[in-house]
């Protein structure tokens, strides 16, 4: 094995800079616009993934609730569809994997609200259906995806690219995306 191909600290960090000149800014910023705005009009925020991706699912939630919430007075109506065990396997089940965050959406989402998907791949099918479900019933989406994008990036109304085929930059860059939404909503002038 050579030397090149060893990891690094150093190397980690300079492969995060390299990233960081690639990413789209604007789609970032678009993606946070969206947020924001259905957080102001009082809808629910969902979030979806799989393994690394649900666990930043439900990271986004947690922060966005509860940092959200403190600095504004103001409720963030968010979901992470990953955190209900008991729907999650009945789902899964009962019916098929596949279903277990569309199902979820089809009994508690409203037209409206919108749907953050989560994928490195963009190819998870249980992710799909729920884009799938939420673009037919007239809610936004927004795909946080890695690698080429994967069918996500196409089939999500906007989309956040991180142009990688390394998983764990890519999940790093996932869960950065979430601290900027909660920072540029905690640092606003929203008051009750």
């Amino acid at each position: 094995m050579s030397s090149a191909t060893l990891f690094t600290v150093k190397n980690y960090f300079a492969a995060h800079a390299l990233l960081a000149e690639k990413v789209n800014a604007d789609a970032f910023q678009a993606g946070i616009d969206l947020i924001r705005a259905k957080f102001l009009a009082g809808k629910k925020i969902f979030t979806c993934g799989n393994g690394g991706s649900a666990s930043t699912a439900s990271h986004y939630i947690t922060d966005w609730n509860k940092m959200v919430n403190l600095a504004t007075g103001k409720k963030f109506r968010g979901i992470s569809l990953c955190d209900n065990i008991g729907a999650i396997t009945a789902f899964a089940n009962d019916l098929a994997y596949e279903q277990v965050f569309a199902g979820q959406l089809a009994a508690i989402a409203d037209e409206g609200d919108v749907l953050v998907a989560i994928s490195g791949s963009g190819n998870s099918p249980n992710v799909l259906k729920a884009v799938e479900f939420a673009n037919a019933n007239g809610m936004d989406t927004l795909a946080v995806v890695g690698y080429d994008g994967g069918k996500l990036k196409q089939m999500a109304k906007q989309s956040i690219w991180v142009p990688s085929f390394d998983m764990q930059l890519c999940e790093d860059v996932h869960l950065m995306f979430g601290h900027m939404v909660m920072k540029t909503l905690c640092a606003s002038d929203i008051r009750q």
